[in-house]
């Protein structure tokens, strides 16, 4: 008992190596079973080898019948033997790396105990190697990705240090002598080994577990700050971005102060110091101008950062890291604290991983914000194809009548030029009213009146409590021309035309009906997906609007199209009611 007190004495060791193994890279990955080089996997053999070495040289020197420490023994005498804690780097090796692993601690630390001599070296010996190769073979049957099991690292270092004394009764001569040491140090051995395997490998998977538990909460909190400030990054660089983010930075991140700027001015400065840095104007800092001149992330204390000395005297050190976009350096983004002690590498990753997030979050509202403009120069694309569309049709009106009817085709003219104010007034603005859009197809019909006379009906069927909410410019027209240029049959059929807003389920409706022709099913499936060709237009009206009511008020307000052959066309569309 008082030999398996003694050996649990130099677990001390043990949980010094495995900590310090922890911080080596290629053995974590060994750990977490990613793939390694041979040269990490030679790295690996060599350290745990060395492992088995030092559990041989702090072991317990013992002779039948007694046991006594030395420290560090070089040479044993040929009736003494060590109790020792070896095997322990061998199964490890083992567990984590596989056979070859083990097999090579096994020698390293093996050989070394056979040099040292004893009337147990050269079972000892053997048993080393024995021990990697059973820890190999358990390492092979374990679930790739799964981390190593308490239950199996206890039961293979038990059951290697078993082998070991049941070797040393084989092998080691005198007979006698070698089982009165079995008898001696057989279960101290065993159980400690065991026990010694497992603590090894709790505490490797406990520093690992808490760094990933650190690694979750700093990701979390990082998400949680992106998740409040992309509402204001996403409208770019501005002051009142710049303020909002500085005000949620303030309370989530562990300093005194937060400023951002972008390459020139200060944009907004949130903490302690505000009275000394005013926003909206020049970056003073040289610290901060290098930040923007070479992209590194700048940490220093104050007198680096404040040659004026005008902070509050609280404020020591500084972190500041830049802001891009598509690797452009923006801006950036500047945290003050108390002493350069806060700026621990938590919170230094921290920072690090906000300055990219904020540098995403205005990469999206450059996107956003060019999107806009693709939208707008779309829209406006779209209105400059409608008014010659209508043009066209109207001067072939009016030349027909010149000759004929030459006060009709002037006062035509004059309807015209009244269409073409309100048309050119329209494509200064994205946006108008129902009762404007109505206006502009009044003066529509007035022209299409003079060319078809009592041929051409049009109904009004409009509450005017809707006529306030809005629509994107030129949307009722086009509508309108289509009914009359495609809905009518013959010169000796009366066409009717139904204008209709009313409210419907709390939407306002937006229909134009006609008791024309009817559009062919075949046509009518690609009318709003492309523009189609006719002999009376060239048929980017419908389409034109479809797509502006789409992008500009909702997918929800596309038109929808129900015709019949023979007995007419509605196309209609609904708007949000607006109150």
């Amino acid at each position: 008992m008082e030999l398996f007190v003694i050996m649990l004495e130099r677990l001390g060791i043990i949980v010094m190596v495995a900590f310090l193994m922890t911080r080596i890279p290629f053995f974590r990955h060994l750990i977490e079973r990613h793939q390694v080089t041979l040269a990490q996997r030679i790295s690996i053999t060599l350290m745990f080898g060395f492992f088995g070495i030092i559990g041989t040289y702090t072991g317990v020197v013992v002779s039948p019948g007694e046991a006594s420490y030395v420290m560090w023994v070089s040479e044993l005498a040929q009736e003494e033997a060590i109790a020792n804690s070896r095997v322990l780097g061998i199964v490890v090796a083992g567990l984590l790396g596989g056979w070859r692993v083990g097999v090579g601690a096994g020698l390293i630390a093996g050989g070394h105990r056979f040099l040292l001599g004893g009337f147990t070296g050269f079972a000892c010996g053997i048993s080393a190697v024995i021990a990697g190769v059973i820890a190999g073979i358990a390492h092979r049957y374990m679930k790739k990705g799964s981390s190593l099991s308490l239950p199996l690292t206890f039961f293979v270092g038990v059951l290697s240090e078993t082998i070991q004394m049941t070797i040393i009764l084989l092998v080691a001569r005198p007979f006698d002598q070698a089982l009165a040491l079995v008898e001696l140090i057989g279960l101290p051995m065993i159980l400690a080994n065991g026990v010694g395997a497992a603590v090894f490998v709790l505490i490797i998977r406990s520093v690992i577990k808490e760094e990933e538990k650190m690694a979750a909460v700093q990701s979390g909190r990082a998400l949680n700050i992106a998740d409040k400030t992309m509402i204001h990054m996403r409208k770019g660089l501005t002051p009142e971005s710049a303020k909002q983010t500085c005000e949620i930075l303030l309370q989530e991140v562990n300093a005194s102060a937060v400023s951002m700027t972008n390459r020139s001015t200060i944009l907004s400065y949130r903490g302690k110091g505000a009275d000394y840095y005013e926003e909206g104007e020049d970056i003073k800092t040289e610290a901060t101008k290098k930040v923007l001149e070479n992209g590194n992330i700048f940490q220093g204390n104050r007198q680096e950062i404040d040659q004026h000395q005008n902070l509050p005297s609280d404020i020591k050190a500084a972190l500041i890291v830049p802001l891009k976009q598509k690797e452009v350096i923006a801006g950036t983004l500047k945290f003050y604290f108390h002493s350069e002690k806060e700026i621990t590498v938590l919170e230094r990753e921290l920072i690090q991983g906000l300055a990219t997030m904020l540098s995403h979050q205005l990469e999206l509202a450059k996107v956003e914000e060019l999107e806009k403009i693709a939208r707008e120069t779309e829209i406006k694309a779209l209105q400059a194809q409608v008014s010659p569309h209508f043009l066209f049709n109207t001067l072939n009106i009016i030349v027909s009548m010149i000759r004929t009817h030459p006060e009709r085709a002037r006062k035509l003219l004059l309807s015209l030029s009244s269409f073409f104010r309100q048309n050119l007034a329209g494509t200064h603005k994205s946006w108008s009213s129902l009762n404007e859009e109505l206006k502009h197809i009044k003066s529509y019909l007035e022209i299409q009146k003079a060319r078809f006379s009592s041929a051409l009906e049009v109904k009004w069927e409009v509450n005017n409590d809707l006529l306030h909410n809005q629509v994107p410019t030129m949307t009722l027209q086009p509508l309108v021309e289509n009914a009359i240029n495609h809905g009518k049959i013959s010169s000796d059929h009366s066409l009717t035309v139904t204008i209709s807003i009313e409210e419907r389920n709390g939407h306002v409706l937006v229909s134009i009906s006609d008791n024309g022709r009817g559009i062919d099913s075949e046509k009518l499936a690609y009318l709003t997906k492309r523009p189609m060709e006719s002999e009376k237009g060239s048929g980017i009206g419908l389409y034109n609007v479809h797509n502006r009511l789409s992008n500009m008020v909702s997918p929800d307000s596309a038109l929808k199209i129900v015709s019949e052959p023979s007995i007419g066309t509605t196309i209609s569309f609904q708007l949000e009611r607006r109150f």
